[in-house]
C-alpha cells in the first residue's frame, strides 16, 4: 500500500465503494467495470480509478474489478478486518435508536455494551446489548480496551465525557452531541442540522430559479 497522504475526499468515498460492492456481491454479481460502478454511484470512472490507485493496483484492463476481491481489499483498507471494540455512551432516545437499528457488526466492530446514567435503563438490554451504569465505565475500558466510543450524551456533559473516554484510551469518537469536541483522538462529528440544511439548499437551488450560484 502506498504511504502518500490520502485526501479526506478519497477517504470519505471509500465507505461508499464498500457499501455498493457489498450490495452487488449480495446480488450475485461477480465483476464490474469502473464505468458501470461509476454510473451506479454517480461519479466518473476516472475518479474511481484515481481513488483506488492511491492504495495500489486493482482490476484488469478489459476485465474490470472482481467484486468480492475489491470489496475485501477496501474492507481491509477501512480496517473492517481489525475487529475493534466499540461502546455506546448515552442510551437515551438517539442512543437507543442506534442500538436498535444500526448494525455495528457489519462495520467489523465488536460491540456488546452501552453506558448511561439513568436507573430506568441500566441493567436492561436493547437488541442484545447490555446497558451498564457510568460507574462501570472505567473498569470495562481497563479490561476490554475499546477503540471507538459512540457519544450520544447531552451537550452540557459532552466534553467532560469525551475527556474521560480519551483518558481511558479510546482512540476515536463518533460524536452525535452536536458540540465540536477537542482532544488528541480522531473525531467523526455527525451534525444532523448541517445535513438538513444541505438538503434545504439543494431544494432551494433546484426549485427556486431566482437563487443563483455565486461566481
Amino acid at each position: 500500500m502506498k504511504k502518500e497522504k490520502i485526501s479526506d475526499a478519497v477517504i470519505r468515498r471509500l465507505p461508499r465503494y464498500y457499501r455498493y460492492l457489498d450490495e452487488l456481491h449480495a446480488k450475485g454479481i461477480v465483476r464490474i467495470s469502473s464505468g458501470s460502478l461509476g454510473k451506479r454511484m454517480g461519479i466518473t470512472a476516472s475518479q474511481i480509478r484515481q481513488d483506488l490507485s492511491c492504495f495500489g493496483e486493482f482490476g484488469q484492463q478489459g476485465y474490470g474489478y472482481n467484486i468480492m476481491e475489491l470489496r475485501a481489499e477496501i474492507g481491509h483498507i477501512l480496517g473492517v478486518d481489525d475487529k475493534r471494540r466499540l461502546i455506546v455512551v448515552g442510551a437515551g432516545h438517539l442512543g437507543h435508536a442506534l442500538l436498535q437499528n444500526f448494525d455495528f457488526d457489519q462495520g467489523g466492530f465488536l460491540f456488546d455494551t452501552a453506558f448511561d446514567v439513568s436507573p430506568a435503563v441500566i441493567g436492561t438490554t436493547v437488541n442484545g446489548v447490555t446497558i451498564r451504569g457510568m460507574d462501570e465505565l472505567d473498569a470495562y475500558c481497563t479490561a476490554n480496551h475499546p477503540s471507538v466510543a459512540v457519544l450520544t450524551v447531552p451537550k452540557c456533559v459532552a466534553q467532560e465525557v469525551a475527556d474521560r473516554l480519551i483518558a481511558l484510551g479510546v482512540q476515536g469518537i463518533w460524536n452525535f452531541t452536536n458540540v465540536e469536541l477537542s482532544g488528541n483522538v480522531f473525531f467523526e462529528n455527525v451534525h444532523f442540522a448541517d445535513s438538513l440544511l444541505t438538503l434545504s439548499y439543494r431544494i432551494t437551488k433546484h426549485f427556486s430559479p431566482g437563487v443563483k450560484e455565486p461566481k
